[in-house]
């Protein structure tokens, strides 16, 4: 209550952009100090059950992450465990370093609990990143994705290029064994090139290149979350035939339509929605895809995760794993704690989900 009563008020005076520079700063600086640690862990620490659980040979402490889009270039992963998260997904991480957009990148839609979200893939680059994970002191149990994407510039000019520029992040992230797993984000909406490799065809061609990059860690494809189902199937089952081990379901939300209060939304909508607007269709898909295909895919659940109940909508679904982040923007960091009890109390250890 303390984070929703008096800081997030003073927060969301200032700039969104500002304040999660501001936050990155804050968790990469203070999480270098193991005191403060101790004490962000007595605050917002899980202290309940055991609730870890393997997921294609990683195990989680706790099955709740930080999705890509805050922690850009990596440097929150010591702070993290300390507020209740199992793991996080950097980036999204691409081949050159990206300034962003041109601003404003981030604008809130309070009332609708959304951001509108054109940040354009704002990161330091693969080479920057990679020896950055390569460095960590890992602590155990707490998992550490990558999430890659194409780079966001003039030189992705078509798909021959595109594609050229993930083989390039994937290979230097494999080369040096950076991260504990990959995730291919072919569904970013505010890049250069747009969508691109949300087409099956192209799609069958961006799998086929990264096939040729070796790779022991499991991979996952980020999901367009606007699709019809047969065309969403479609995707799922080009993945299924090149080896995936699961799917994101998914990324940010195009239909501006679905926000509740339009009067809010700024005259010229750049990017795409994150938080509320993202639930129903993220929830939709992930039951689709369990009911379909049973346990051949992993699914990461994201999108719209406010409360505890709300996560454990996505469980019930058939996600093995959730991810937030516009859902702690809006609540704070007992967030993650309250997702963790109420993973808890639904599945203790005695009945908890099969484990992949």
């Amino acid at each position: 209550m303390f984070y929703k009563i008096i800081l997030r008020p003073i927060f969301f005076l200032c700039d969104p952009e500002f304040m999660h520079d501001f936050m990155v700063f804050f968790g990469r600086t203070f999480g270098a100090i193991a005191p403060i640690r101790f004490l962000l862990e007595l605050v917002w620490g899980y202290r309940g059950p055991d609730i870890s659980k393997t997921v294609d040979g990683i195990r989680y402490e706790r099955p709740v992450l930080l999705s890509a889009g805050f922690d850009c270039d990596g440097g929150l992963m010591r702070i993290l465990p300390s507020i209740s998260f199992g793991g996080e997904e950097v980036g999204s991480v691409t081949a050159r370093a990206c300034a962003g957009n041109p601003k404003p990148r981030l604008t809130r839609l309070v009332r609708n609990k959304s951001i509108v979200v054109y940040k354009g893939l704002r990161n330091q680059g693969a080479e920057i990143i990679a020896k950055r994970l390569v460095k960590r002191n890992a602590d155990e149990g707490f998992v550490v994705g990558v999430s890659i994407a194409q780079t966001n510039d003039e030189k992705v000019c078509d798909a021959e290029a595109g594609i050229d520029d993930y083989c390039t992040t994937f290979r230097i992230m494999n080369k040096v064994g950076a991260g504990d797993c990959y995730t291919i984000n072919i569904s970013c909406p505010n890049t250069f090139g747009g969508e691109t490799f949300a087409k099956p065809e192209l799609l069958k061609r961006l799998l086929a290149k990264l096939a040729e990059v070796p790779c022991s860690k499991p991979r996952y494809i980020k999901m367009p979350i606007n699709l019809a189902w047969n065309d969403f199937k479609e995707l799922l089952d080009i993945i299924g035939t090149f080896g995936y081990n699961g799917v994101v379901i998914g990324n940010l939300n195009k239909d501006y339509s679905l926000i509740d209060f339009p009067e809010d939304a700024p005259r010229k909508w750049r990017g795409g929605l994150s938080g509320k607007t993202c639930f129903e269709l993220s929830n939709e898909l992930i039951r689709k895809t369990r009911a379909e295909y049973g346990k051949r895919f992993t699914i990461i659940g994201v999108g719209g995760i406010f409360s505890g109940e709300d996560a454990l909508v996505k469980f019930r679904a058939g996600a093995d794993l959730v991810q937030v982040v516009t859902g702690m923007i809006f609540e704070g960091p007992s967030l993650v704690r309250e997702i963790c009890n109420a993973y808890a109390s639904e599945y203790p250890p005695t009945r908890a989900p099969a484990q992949q």
